[in-house]
This record gives structure tokens, sequence and C-alpha cells, in this order.
């Protein structure tokens, strides 16, 4: 809880036993008036106010209002006298604090881990229309495919000290409401979190360019999920472009004002028809990936706004993502070979890549629990789980020419590499420290990436590593062929 959310339920504690247990006198009624007033007032300033604090805000407008009244009527009058109704007046609110206390814990506004690197991140965000290809998947006939996307990009310090923050969208609200099916208003907090991002400042001049990497959330996701990550490479030295997939991602909204909304799929009777839904729908989203790359082109010569002209390291250009995310990741890389290395975050492997591997190194992470779904003799499987898999994770390792790593991490769920373990400890991060939840993702994202992209030897990349026990390094699929 933030200071002075926990001020606020202790003076409204103290306040309510004032008034029931204390001498009823008007100055005293004024003082504690004008003490609850102003703290809430305070806490509604400088801290903003949250959903998961409603059962305290109820409790002090009551209060408000009675010690209102008070000051109006004469001190004698409406008194309550009996000891059972003072101690289930007090019950009451102390159930009513206790639960506000409870979800402010179970869904607290974190502060986000510092990323290691020595550049500060700026951001642009950028709707762009691939002229080239006509919607499939909206409303409107003929409409031409639009997507959104944020560069993250390296800035000097001295530049973006005493700019203000950005926060977390509201975006991320959205998705998450989609993902696990909470009310998306339980997660409207999230737009009180600074980031380490600011606005409106250059990209360093430190270098001449720096190398590229794209990010592709999971479905019914957004490209903020990963923030961590993002900014872990960024402070590091890479531009980052987060895409998002509309209709695939969750609420797309453009910069004009109009939004693109999740459509889940049809409903299909057998596995194969899901299959080969899945290759249709990533298949959209590498040519979303492809058409990006080809915007990048276009910038690095001229850039309507000067911002990344000739920044773009595009010799040496990476690609990552979550879950279908992943699955994009893969089949980028297996299409176009201007992607040089990717990473797949429990991701699929729908399309050319499950028959003809990869040139690229390529890192596949999975879940431990995932992973247990692996095993023949379970039979009721997670339901990120589907039959084509092994047969085609076991083509796309084997086929490939380039090194290849395949890790799994316990006790990891498929949504735990994104920062969802930051917005929810208890719910999702029960049997692991949040932040060095993250910070797993972030770390062999980073090390694989300056190994392939900048040519630096890693040593997390050798083996296992005593910092990140959880994370176990498969023989059978981690091969150097470099």
């Amino acid at each position: 809880m933030r200071l002075l959310e926990v001020v606020v339920v202790l003076v409204v504690l103290a306040v309510t036993g004032g008034m029931l247990f204390g001498k009823r006198e008007r100055r005293w009624n004024t003082i504690m008036l004008w003490s609850l007033g102003l703290i809430v007032l305070l806490h509604a300033i400088i801290d903003k106010v949250r959903l998961q604090m409603v059962p305290a805000y109820a409790v002090a407008l009551v209060l408000i209002i009675v010690l209102l009244v008070r000051q109006i009527k004469p001190i004698g009058q409406a008194r309550i006298r009996s000891w059972w109704s003072k101690s289930l007046l007090s019950v009451l609110v102390l159930a009513l604090s206790g639960v506000a206390v409870y979800l402010s814990v179970l869904l607290p506004v974190f502060t986000m881990p510092e990323p290691s690197g020595k550049y500060a991140i700026g951001t642009v965000s950028r709707q762009l229309t691939d002229e080239s290809r006509t919607e499939t998947l909206g409303d409107q006939p003929g409409s031409k495919r639009e997507l959104m996307v944020n560069v993250w990009y390296p800035v000097d310090p001295d530049q973006a000290k005493g700019k203000p923050k950005e926060h977390y969208p509201g975006d991320l609200g959205e998705a998450i409401s989609l993902v696990f099916g909470f009310p998306k208003q339980l997660f409207d907090y999230v737009g009180l979190v600074p980031t380490h991002v600011v606005d409106g400042v250059t990209v360093s001049s430190d270098q001449d360019h720096y190398p590229v990497v794209l990010f592709s959330p999971g479905v019914r996701s957004t490209r903020f999920q990963s923030l961590t990550a993002i900014e872990e490479l960024v402070s590091n030295g890479y531009i980052v472009v987060g895409m998002d997939h509309p209709y695939t991602s969750a609420k797309v909204t453009f910069l004009d004002g109009h939004a693109a909304l999740y459509k889940p799929d049809p409903e299909f009777s057998t596995s194969a028809e899901v299959y080969r839904q899945n290759i249709k729908g990533v298949g959209i989203r590498v040519e979303d990936s492809r058409f990006v790359l080809d915007t990048l082109e276009v910038w690095n010569v001229q850039d309507p706004d000067g911002l990344l002209q000739g920044k773009l390291d595009l010799d040496h250009v990476g690609i990552f993502g979550h879950s279908y995310g992943g699955a994009t990741t893969a089949e980028a890389l297996a299409q176009d070979d201007r992607f040089k290395a990717g990473v797949s975050l429990e991701g699929g492997f729908w399309g050319d890549v499950a028959h003809t591997g990869l040139k690229q190194p390529f890192m596949y992470m999975m879940t431990g629990g995932t992973a247990k779904m692996l095993d023949a003799s379970i039979t009721n499987k997670d339901k990120v789980f589907y039959e084509e898999f092994i047969p085609d994770l076991e083509s796309a390792m084997t086929h490939s020419t380039s090194d290849t790593y395949y890790l799994t991490v316990e006790p990891f769920f498929h949504q735990s590499f994104t920062d969802i373990a930051l917005l929810a400890p208890s719910l999702f991060a029960k049997d692991i420290d949040p932040v060095h939840n993250v910070d797993i993702t972030r770390s062999y994202v980073r090390a694989f990436f300056d190994q392939y992209l900048k040519g630096e030897e890693q040593q997390l990349m050798d083996g296992p590593s005593a910092d990140y026990p959880e994370v176990k390094f498969d023989d059978l699929y981690t091969k150097k062929r470099m």
C-alpha cells in the first residue's frame, strides 16, 4: 500500500473510535472532521483514488456526513448509547477497512525494477497503414490493414533528467481482463504506476545507430505487456518496436481515436481446424512484422519527424514475442532473413517453421507447467498445449541450422513471461519473488540478443546459472552449431 492509503485507513479507524467511544464535544468533532477530510483530499490529489480503496472511501464518506450532522444538531441528540451497537459498528468499519487493505496489497501500485543499462528511455507512438493489404478481420469492407506501434529508444540520461515519466497505459487493464476474465476496472490503477520512459526527447548520439528488436505480444494482449524486458533492452542500447496486431491483440486504440477490439476465433470441432486457423492468424501477424520492418527501412532514410533517421542498425534486427507473439517470432524468422535472431516465449510453431526449421539463432523458453504437458501419460492437458506441438517442436529444432536454445523455467506459468507478477504478486507470483520473476525473462532475452545481434559472448547463454536456478537448459534441443 502507498503511504497515504495507509494513513487514510488509520485515520478512518481513529475517527471511528473517537466518534463511538470518545467524548462528544463540538471542538473534538471539528478536529475529526477536518482531519479526515484533509487526509482524504490529499490522498485524492497526490496518490489518486483507485477501486481497491472504495470500502475505505465509503466509510470515510459516512463518517464525514455524520460529523457534519453533529455540527448542525445539538450535542445531546442522536447518540448511540448501546455498547452492542458500538461494537457492531466497530466490527463493520474494521471489516470494510480490512477489505480495502487486502485489495490494495493484492493489487499493489508497484515500483518497476530499474533497468540495468546506462541509457534513459524515450518513446514515440505511431499509427501505420499498409496500403498493400486489405483488412480481413475488421468490419469495414475494403479497409486497409492498420497497426499501432511504439518505438522505445536510448536517450542520454542528462536529456531525460527532470522530465515526467510515462505511466502504464490503461490498455494493460483491458488485456488482463480478456486473458483472466477479471473486471478491467480492477486494473485501472496500473495507470498510476510510473515507468522509466519519457516523452519528447531525441535518440542518444552516443552511438551512430542501434540494433533493432521487434516485439509481438500474446493473443488478447498488448504491446505494453512486457515493459520490463523492453526497458532492459533499450537501456542497454537497443531500439525496440512494440507492435499491436488489431483483432488478435486486446483493444487497440489508434491515434485518430478509433479502436479495434479483440475478435475471438470461431469455435472448431477438430484440432486440425484449430491448427489451420492458427497458421492463418500467425501468418497475418508475420505480415504485420515484415511491414513494420519495411517501414523502419523507410524511416531510416527519411523519418517524417527526423527522430529515427539514420539511427536504426537494420543489419542487426531481432524479434521476440510471447505466446501467439512467440509463434509470430518463429514464423517471421522462417519467412524473412532480415530478422537475424529471435526469442519465443512459449509460442507455437504454426507455418513454414514447423517444416523447415530456422537459419537464424533461436531461443525457446517454456514454463515448467507447460513442459509437464509434454508427458504423454498426462491426459488433462493445459489449455495452451496442442497435440501438434511436440512434432512441430522437434521438427523446427532439428531442422534448424543455427544455434538453438530450449529452456524451461520453474515455477513459471504461461503469463509469467509478462509483467503480471508485478501487478498481482499474491495471485501470479506465489512461489517466486515478483522482481526476480521478471528479471529472469528480461535477463535471458537481453543476453541472447547481446550475443547474436551485438556479437558479445554471454556467460548466461552457456548453461545453468547460480543466479537463475529456476532455468534449465534442455540438452536435446540446445545446440551450438555456429
